[in-house]
């Protein structure tokens, strides 16, 4: 131990494991030298939790400069976590409630930084962020990581040398706080929503003057996420009052993910620090306020990122090459049980509905917004790619694309026909969509190419996790249910 250099994790972790490739080792000391020429002073240490959420620890810059070497020690209590910080499973029991002794009692376990993932936090003092991976002192990659998860799925698309691509569509609501709500007898699990006011009307989509209107946000947004490096494409004012969607260039599936994780986190910071609250729920409880949708864009390119493997150069009239519509079937196939990662929670299936610009049936179509799946381009166009449009945004990108690439390419595998395209997405004899996240999770237990490609003993985990969340609804007495019930009976 050394009190001049700190001490975190456990020494020379990462050499010892192997978890770093050279490229990364090279820029681990890109980063060291960054760290001292800006001064910073705090390098966050993220990860994103089984929600989709950003957790992390807040590590002074002589500590993180050695993270680099050992790691850094973090409470698996956090695995155990549902949305509002209970505990969905006994952790103290020998298996903690989970089949896993090794995390029975939430001993510390190891978050090795990924150097790929550095950057500096344009609206915070001095201050660096980095994303981690989870391992247990054995240097075993925790079977929780969902990161983990997506990069497993991408390392055998990486056989067939192989590209994921993809490019994001994420709408979300801008609110002004009116009472953050911070009353002692407010707070809880989960405390108090904030009260807040609209920023803008909406009801005029794509006017100029609505999205002048909350410009001042908009631009602040703006000049971070682009500080950020993040590729940002597009800014548009959407439906709803101070909705908006923020659209991404196409970037590898794992920087996509990453990307999303670091954009939801941002504009939350960014928004609350100018007396604003950011949402990424599906459907408020609010007046007038619409659902918001997460549209996933994806393409499959080869390892030189020069090729579209989508794009159908044959005499055939299909809209996608044989490697793009068996793509595509293997994700209807697998779309029911695929729900439960693009639409994880209860609110999100609010969302569905028909004449709504979301999807109702399990169907595809090209160039129409009814579908679930909007195929965009066409024979000899290189831009052609499928659209998702199941996902809400407050999705964990992980598992959501995760889900989209192991069904795809079970479909590749298996020469999946997608059927034929839907003329009418909204009267459809296909399949309907779940109509809950419960429906969802009993097509996600029978799911056999799930439970191989995320492991059963992760979709366990998330099954058991989900339901509990499902128990604490269903144990609530909604509003609905007093005004219908409480005076006439």
């Amino acid at each position: 131990m050394s009190l001049d250099k700190g001490s975190v994790g456990k020494t020379n972790f990462i050499e010892e494991h192997g978890l770093w490739s050279q490229d990364m080792k090279r820029l681990s000391l890109e980063i060291i030298e960054q760290v001292k020429k800006d001064n910073l002073q705090t390098i966050r240490i993220a990860w994103g939790d089984q929600h989709g959420i950003v957790r992390g620890k807040n590590v002074m810059a002589k500590d993180f400069i050695q993270s680099l070497d050992n790691g850094i020690d973090f409470q698996t209590a956090t695995l155990f976590f549902d949305t509002t910080n209970n505990m969905f499973a006994p952790m103290f029991e020998p298996d903690a409630g989970i089949g896993m002794p090794e995390l029975s009692g939430g001993p510390d376990a190891i978050l090795v930084p990924d150097p790929t993932s550095f950057r500096i936090l344009p609206w915070a003092h001095k201050t660096g962020w980095i994303l981690s991976d989870m391992h247990f002192q054995s240097g075993k990659p925790c079977p929780f990581d969902t990161r983990n998860i997506l990069k497993r799925i991408l390392k055998e698309l990486k056989t067939k040398q192989w590209t994921y691509v993809v490019g994001i569509e994420i709408e979300f609501y801008i609110t002004k706080l009116i009472d953050k709500m911070l009353q002692p007898e407010q707070s809880g699990w989960p405390p108090e929503p904030p009260k807040v006011n609209m920023i803008a009307h909406g009801f005029q989509y794509l006017t100029e003057d609505r999205q002048d209107e909350i410009a001042p946000i908009l631009d602040i947004l703006q000049q971070n996420i682009e500080e950020l490096g993040l590729p940002l494409r597009t800014i548009e004012d959407e439906w709803g009052p101070g909705q908006c969607e923020f659209t991404f260039d196409p970037r590898d599936g794992l920087q996509a993910a990453d990307n999303l994780l670091l954009f939801r986190t941002a504009v939350k910071q960014i928004c609350r620090r100018n007396e604003l609250h950011a949402s990424f729920m599906t459907r408020p409880g609010l007046p007038n306020f619409f659902s918001s949708g997460w549209h996933l864009h994806q393409s499959i390119f080869d390892e030189s990122r020069k090729n579209n493997l989508f794009v159908n150069y044959s005499k055939s009239k299909a809209p996608l090459s044989d490697i793009g519509m068996n793509f595509m079937g293997g994700i209807l196939e697998h779309t029911s049980a695929a729900t439960a990662f693009s639409t994880p929670t209860i609110n999100g299936y609010k969302r569905y509905a028909p004449n709504s610009f979301a999807p109702n049936y399990i169907n595809w179509a090209s160039e129409h917004r009814g579908a679930l799946i909007r195929v965009l381009g066409g024979p000899n166009d290189p831009g052609t790619h499928i659209e998702n449009r199941a996902g809400e945004p407050c999705a964990n990108p992980y598992l959501y694309m995760a889900s989209q690439l192991a069904a795809g390419l079970d479909g590749i595998k298996n020469e999946t026909n997608p059927g034929k395209p839907d003329s009418k997405p909204y009267q459809s004899e296909n399949t309907l969509l779940p109509r809950n996240l419960n429906e969802s999770l009993e097509a996600l237990e029978r799911n056999e190419l799930f439970k191989q490609k995320f492991t059963k003993q992760f979709i366990n985990y998330f099954i058991q996790l989900k339901s509990s969340e499902i128990q604490r609804f269903e144990s609530y007495v909604t509003d609905w249910e007093h005004r219908e019930y409480f005076e006439v009976f």
